[in-house]
């Protein structure tokens, strides 16, 4: 009896959550005027295909979705290693100033991205990387949380014995990290992988100061363009909205088997 109940609460709750993705799906396939109707439709209609066109002739949406696979990819990966080698370092390597390294690190999170932007503004102009993609690429190619992150996992995660015996084996400390500290946070970093790809693909603010020309510019500021107007397109609106979440429940779906996997070969090796 008490599973039934569980299994009825899961299944109560994954209803909730997955109803606003369904209603966008089904606003996406209305045209505009059938949502003023009361009460509102519940099934999706056949405007779906109409409604995409709709959307690639109003915005160059497949170069901006472009845009933020290439941003957020590279982000993504890079944030990972250098996380990955930052917390390594912290967590498990003896050097001068590393106490005070990390709480500097970690001291930078509490500086709002607002108080930012006019001075890294300043400095992408002077670069001359205003209107290009390094403006938005480079300067998250590393963050403060990823790093704080990793150390913590790996403090824990990583036995200092199992670094000692491939030092004894004659590991260098570079073949320790890619042989032995990978291989410990690949749960940790799928999950700060998951992270960090959702926070690049969804930056707005940034990449609306920085990137003007439309081919420049990523999925959400051409998100915002769909909405420009006086009369508000919600069927248009919740096209794009739906195309951009896409490839989220892509990358979600491919890093979460990789998770749960990483999970369960370390729960077979413990």
């Amino acid at each position: 009896m008490t599973r039934r109940l569980v299994y009825l609460a899961l299944t109560g709750v994954l209803m909730l959550t997955a109803f606003p993705l369904y209603f966008s799906v089904v606003v996406a396939s209305q045209d505009n005027s059938a949502l003023s109707q009361v009460p509102p439709p519940v099934l999706p209609g056949a405007n779906l295909i109409e409604n995409i066109k709709r959307v690639f002739d109003t915005v160059p949406f497949d170069q901006a979705l472009l845009n933020s696979l290439i941003v957020a990819g590279i982000n993504t990966a890079s944030v990972v290693l250098f996380s990955t080698l930052a917390g390594f370092a912290f967590a498990k390597l003896r050097f001068r100033g590393r106490t005070a390294l990390l709480l500097t690190v970690v001291g930078t999170m509490m500086v709002p991205m607002q108080l930012g932007i006019i001075p890294l503004f300043m400095l992408v102009t002077k670069l001359e990387w205003h209107d290009t993609l390094l403006a938005v690429t480079v300067p998250a190619l590393v963050n403060a949380f990823g790093v704080f992150f990793m150390t913590q996992y790996l403090s824990e995660a990583l036995p200092t014995e199992l670094l000692e015996a491939g030092r004894i084996d004659g590991a260098a400390t570079h073949r320790l990290f890619w042989h032995v500290v990978l291989p410990v946070a690949r749960p940790a970093a799928a999950v700060l992988g998951m992270l960090t790809f959702l926070n690049v693909w969804n930056d707005y603010l940034w990449p609306l100061v920085v990137l003007a020309s439309p081919e420049n510019q990523t999925v959400q500021v051409a998100l915002s363009q769909l909405r420009a107007g006086y009369v508000q397109d919600y069927s248009l609106a919740l096209t794009g909205t739906m195309l951009a979440t896409l490839p989220l429940l892509i990358v979600f779906g491919l890093l979460g088997k990789q998770l749960i996997g990483g999970i369960m070969q370390g729960a077979v090796k413990g």
